[in-house]
């Protein structure tokens, strides 16, 4: 069923529901300035497939309480699977954005997709199962990855330190295992996407993270998520950090920023190993525990990758002049070193015009910022007229 067969009406009825801009029929017939009896029918075929739910309002009033239109908790479900290097985060969620489950799944990103998307799928199932959530009504599939990726393929391309994943067909492989439509995107993108949205941050937004790697993602003023021309938007780890260097960086080139002042680096200078066999977050919990007890060479290695990280910020924000730089990534979790070092470089190096209404600050939503993200760009897919048009073909009645 194509998108053009969905009639204009009832696609207008549902926009005025999803976005919250109407709860009733008569509020839709008022803004819509569609005639009742057409708005009758189209709630009535809504209601009808499973979409919209039409209940009494719990609000106290006189006389009959008045019924309100909602988004079925039962219309459909979108998963989302942020991958990381060596954990990804998963959840599940109905079409009101309600998240029902998340949690994370251990798994290398170096063992390859097939092995990283075969764990994350085993378990999105039996999520699935455990919420007693219907396989076949899944109308959405996001996945995050932590590289360049073509949006229209689904896949990521060139990236740096995930070997096998350059063109892997991810996208195609989710469809197959979950029979639903699937979008793959940066998973920074997808982070900038959740802290604008759940986090209540002001738009424009630019996002920053991290981790084995440092990349970047651009919510504009309209909400839009900026991409670029190839998907290599926001790649801001092999900038050429300010203090140059002769750290070698995975793409090959010195001086990256990432290679001088990604979390991965800041656990190289201090002889701190990444992952053990036992705890794949051995470094993290072991750089943490070193700044909580205040370790003076520890605290410097944060301020000094927090300072490169700085200059590169400086110089994003007189580019894109966001209204919030978000830092996100296990380095910014570390009480406010890292926060307090970018944002005392961005103010000293950007001009004052572009700073007098910039805030900096750390995720506000920290590990789940990406399922959140995914969340909201899965349901935008689902109620856009191609996946109205889907959810009309899928539902019970027709």
């Amino acid at each position: 069923m194509g998108s053009t067969t969905v009639p204009q009406a009832l696609r207008r009825v549902l926009d005025l529901v999803v976005s919250g801009a109407a709860t009733n029929r008569a509020e839709i017939a008022r803004r819509s300035g569609l005639a009742r009896s057409t708005v009758g029918q189209q709630v009535d075929q809504l209601v009808g497939t499973g979409i919209l739910d039409e209940v009494e309002s719990r609000s106290s009033v006189r006389g009959r309480p008045p019924r309100v239109l909602t988004i079925s908790p039962q219309a459909g479900t979108v998963i989302v699977a942020d991958v990381d290097t060596s954990t990804t985060r998963i959840g599940i969620a109905d079409l009101t954005r309600r998240v029902i489950a998340q949690e994370s799944v251990d798994v290398w990103i170096g063992a390859g997709p097939q092995a990283v998307l075969d764990a994350v799928t085993e378990r999105l199932r039996r999520l699935l199962e455990e919420h007693h959530r219907d396989p076949g009504r899944v109308q959405q599939v996001v996945v995050g990855l932590p590289g360049p990726v073509d949006f229209e393929q689904g896949c990521a391309v060139q990236p740096t330190g995930m070997p096998g994943w350059d063109g892997y067909p991810v996208a195609e492989y989710m469809r197959e295992r979950f029979q639903a439509p699937v979008i793959v995107d940066n998973d920074v993108n997808l982070m900038a996407l959740g802290e604008s949205e759940q986090g209540a941050m002001e738009t424009p937004l630019l996002c920053i993270k991290i981790a084995s790697g440092i990349g970047s993602g651009l919510i504009t003023a309209g909400g839009q998520v900026y991409r670029g021309a190839d998907g290599a938007a926001g790649d801001i780890g092999h900038i050429r950090a300010v203090g140059g260097g002769t750290a070698l960086c995975a793409c090959g080139n010195v001086g990256c920023v990432g290679a001088l002042a990604s979390h991965k680096a800041v656990l190289r200078s201090l002889g701190i190993p990444e992952s053990t066999d036992e705890d794949p977050l051995h470094g993290a919990r072991e750089l943490a525990r070193r700044i909580a007890d205040s370790d003076p060479t520890a605290l410097h290695a944060v301020r000094q990758a927090a300072t490169e990280i700085g200059e590169i910020v400086a110089m994003l924000v007189h580019m894109f002049n966001p209204r919030t730089v978000v830092l996100a990534g296990p380095l910014s979790e570390l009480r406010d070193d890292l926060v307090s070092a970018v944002r005392a470089a961005v103010y000293q190096r950007a001009l004052p015009l572009a700073t007098r209404k910039l805030t900096i600050t750390a995720s506000r939503l920290r590990g789940s910022a990406g399922v959140h993200g995914g969340i909201a760009l899965a349901t935008q897919e689902v109620f856009s007229p191609a996946g109205i048009a889907e959810l009309l073909a899928g539902s019970s009645i027709r």
